[in-house]
């Protein structure tokens, strides 16, 4: 019998079933998600699930795509969802698991992004994401990062659900691979389909507050404006975007993409979102942990300075000291 697993064709000596298949292969049940001819096995059924000839399999896992602030009166509040961190952080790019978990135990973030790729079956004994960064202590994310159309977006997401029981989710679905701006016709389509199924729906946008207004019109329980390309570390490009959708929201707004360094977060923060998510700028720094520390607080700081409120911008100078009572 002959099936396609992962993508290559695999040849078993004998009928078997998902279960079995997976203890052959050395995979732990618990930490997989099982696709069957784009239908997902739910994990209940591995055992009585029988494989056919010619059946198209995919499985898959997460991979790498704290201490509370002192405020706990001020949480992100997040589809119903009390959090106390406002920075959420990616777990890509890092030199390895044990560099990811200090870095974002550092940032003291409380929800990370992890995107959904296939198991490794040349060598299941390989470490996995959740072996070092544990869902019971952070809550998941699961993104569609490298998603370029509606239906692949929702198939993984779906596939993400099956393996964690996660249904807050991150939804972006990128229109070129030099930009890596959202098309947002797709992403429209997308979000859509997947609050009809039961999706929690926070998503990655354009600055375009036409567009983010229509997002939360759908459903979507938070809104993600870039505020530069992905990965590019130039800081938030439109502030008077960014700004315009964060007054006419109703749910929350995070910058997502674009932070380069601790400044970025402030800003973000000052401007009135209620957090920030980032990646490559804790993971490519020449010290993630001390950058981690870093945009925590720099998280911190700008919402602080935002409930604060700044002084008005002034033309002229205005003295600090009282003139009355010169010498």
């Amino acid at each position: 019998m002959n099936i396609v697993l992962n993508g290559e064709s695999r040849a078993l000596a004998t009928t078997t079933t998902v279960g079995a298949l997976l203890a052959e292969l050395g995979l732990d049940h618990r930490k997989v998600a099982v696709e069957r001819n784009l239908e997902i096995v739910p994990r209940s059924a591995f055992g009585e699930t029988s494989l056919t000839d010619g059946d198209r399999l995919e499985i898959v896992h997460f991979i790498g795509g704290g201490a509370p602030p002192e405020d706990d009166a001020d949480p992100l509040v997040v589809a119903g969802r009390s959090f106390r961190s406002r920075l959420l952080v990616g777990t890509g790019k890092y030199r390895d698991f044990e560099e990811t978990a200090a870095a974002i135990k550092a940032s003291g973030a409380e929800i990370v992004t992890v995107a959904v790729r296939r198991v490794n079956l040349s060598d299941p004994s390989q470490p996995m994401l959740i072996d070092y960064v544990s869902p019971k202590d952070y809550t998941f994310l699961p993104n569609t990062a490298g998603c370029y159309t509606a239906d692949e977006a929702v198939r993984t997401l779906r596939l993400a659900r099956e393996a964690g029981g996660w249904d807050l989710v991150k939804l972006e679905v990128l229109g070129d691979q030099k930009s890596l701006y959202p098309d947002m016709v797709e992403t429209l389509a997308a979000a859509k389909a997947l609050i009809s199924d039961g999706f929690q729906v926070m998503v990655y946008c354009t600055d375009d507050p036409i567009l983010a207004r229509r997002l939360e019109d759908l459903g979507c329980c938070a809104i993600m404006p870039l505020g530069a390309p992905i990965g590019s570390g130039l800081g938030i490009q439109n502030q008077v975007n960014i700004r315009l959708i964060i007054e006419q929201a109703k749910v929350p707004v995070l910058v997502d993409a674009g932070v380069g360094t601790a400044s970025d977060a402030a800003i973000a923060m000052e401007l009135g979102c209620d957090g920030v998510l980032m990646n490559t700028a804790i993971a490519q720094a020449r010290s993630p942990i001390l950058m981690a520390g870093a945009m925590r607080r720099a998280v911190e700081a700008g919402r602080l300075a935002y409930r604060a409120g700044r002084m008005a911008k002034k033309r002229y100078a205005d003295p600090s000291s009282p003139l009355a009572g010169l010498i």
